[in-house]
């Protein structure tokens, strides 16, 4: 896996996610701490409402913000980005206020919106070889999973010897390093071949996305994804602590368990997608998320959450990892950014439902009818799933144009069919296809 470091403009991008995504760890722990220092009492709903800023800032600027992207240079985009963000992580210690708090975490997270789409769009342009993305794909999914449990730890160590608002001064030195090695890079930057309004332009990636029968079934698979992602981030600190009467260093190793299987699937994951196909892989995840849920229900002490978790992450990340390789393989690299700006604020729309409903019920009905509702959820979901993306799903599609003049380019090469011209090729949502062929 490690291998595709060997492409220096991947090594550069790959570090400046991993500084950035440490930096951001950074500021979460300090942020709650600043939340504590401003309400008291009261930071839990704070910090709620930042969640739910951020959560509304990820499903409504992602698919603005690539309709600028698609007119900009990717790398000028990237670091501009970065520098928003390292500027407003350098205004938090002086916030006095909690509105303050709301209005700055809006502005980054929306700077987050617009980078991490782009960002992703550009690693399939980078590494255009199947193999090597999908292994870069394994390796981000790894810099998550570590990041998660190597920023609290770093936060935890630093908090001996400074102030909890000096750990803003490490995100803002994440994203200023993060900026120096995508500016170190050349990037390639795509162009679309026509030009389009802003309404075409923002609305572009949406409509690929839910023309594509692949992706409709993805969308349903990010629902089953974040019911059990939901149950386990809201919920794994309610069991351990309340219900099981642990400590916090029991919630940090069941958060850990979680992301170690997680981690597994990431690394057995390149290897896998050698010999399965993506759909067979997510579907496999998909069915141990709704497994994992409905075990939930008869867990009964610490002992049996641990190896619970860690089947969920494992799950987590067989479901969630292969979807870059469909949406490289669903449209044109010009139009990449929107679709991926466009799966990030799809898959944060169906976190935006799931989280409040994990912890709504996780207070009011228990932790059994919660993962039973939870684990309905994600089965609904994956039928859904298996409806939508069928099982027969070629990159070429024979198919019928009977709208192009017949002396247009692409044409070439076609036979006429009744009234249009029929031929096939690697069939992707444009302008000159703008509805999926029916199924034969």
């Amino acid at each position: 896996m490690l291998q595709i470091l060997a492409n220096r403009t991947y090594r550069h991008l790959f570090l400046a996610q991993m500084i950035a995504l440490v930096g951001t760890g950074l500021a979460t722990v300090a942020l709650g701490l600043l939340a504590y220092d401003l309400a008291g009492a009261d930071a839990g709903a704070v910090l709620g409402t930042a969640l739910a800023i951020k959560m509304i800032a990820y499903v409504g600027v992602a698919p603005i913000a690539a309709a600028f992207a698609e007119r900009l240079p990717r790398r000028a985009m990237l670091v501009s980005l970065d520098l928003v963000r390292a500027a407003i992580a350098l205004l938090l210690p002086f916030v006095t206020e909690i509105w303050q708090v709301y209005v700055l975490i809006f502005v980054l997270q929306s700077a987050s919106a617009a980078f991490t789409p782009t960002f992703q769009a550009t690693i399939p342009d980078v590494l255009p070889d199947e193999k090597e993305y999908t292994r870069a794909l394994s390796l981000s999914r790894l810099a998550y999973d570590l990041e998660s449990v190597a920023s609290p730890m770093l936060a935890a160590a630093l908090l001996t010897v400074i102030n909890f608002h000096n750990l803003f001064a490490g995100t803002v030195i994440g994203f200023l390093a993060s900026a120096a090695l995508v500016l170190s890079v050349g990037l390639p930057s795509p162009r679309p071949s026509e030009r389009r309004g802003i309404y075409e332009r923002t609305t572009r990636g949406l409509r690929i996305y839910l023309a594509t029968p692949r992706l409709q079934g993805l969308l349903a698979l990010c629902l089953a994804v974040s019911a059990a992602g939901s149950m386990v981030i809201v919920n794994t600190v309610v069991l351990v602590q309340a219900k099981f009467g642990l400590s916090q260093s029991d919630t940090a190793v069941a958060l850990a368990a979680f992301g170690g299987g997680s981690m597994l699937a990431a690394l057995l994951l390149p290897r896998l997608l050698e010999t399965t196909a993506d759909r067979v892989a997510m579907f496999s995840g998909a069915a141990i998320l709704v497994a994992g849920l409905f075990m939930g229900v008869a867990v009964s002490h610490y002992g049996l959450l641990l190896p619970l978790w860690a089947l969920i992450g494992l799950g987590y990340s067989l479901t969630q990892t292969p979807s870059g390789r469909l949406l490289r393989r669903s449209a044109h690299p010009e139009d990449r950014p929107a679709l991926f700006a466009a799966q990030f604020a799809l898959s944060h729309a169906c976190w935006l439902i799931t989280y409040p409903l994990a912890g709504w019920l996780g207070a009011t009905v228990g932790m059994p009818a919660t993962f039973a509702t939870l684990g309905v959820i994600a089965a609904a979901a994956m039928v859904v799933a298996t409806r939508l993306w069928p099982a027969h799903d070629p990159d070429e599609i024979e198919h019928t144009h009977h709208e192009l003049d017949e002396h247009h380019p692409h044409l070439a090469g076609a036979t006429r069919s009744g009234k249009g011209h029929r031929h096939s090729h690697v069939f992707v949502i444009d302008s000159h296809h703008p509805d999926w062929p029916a199924a034969r």
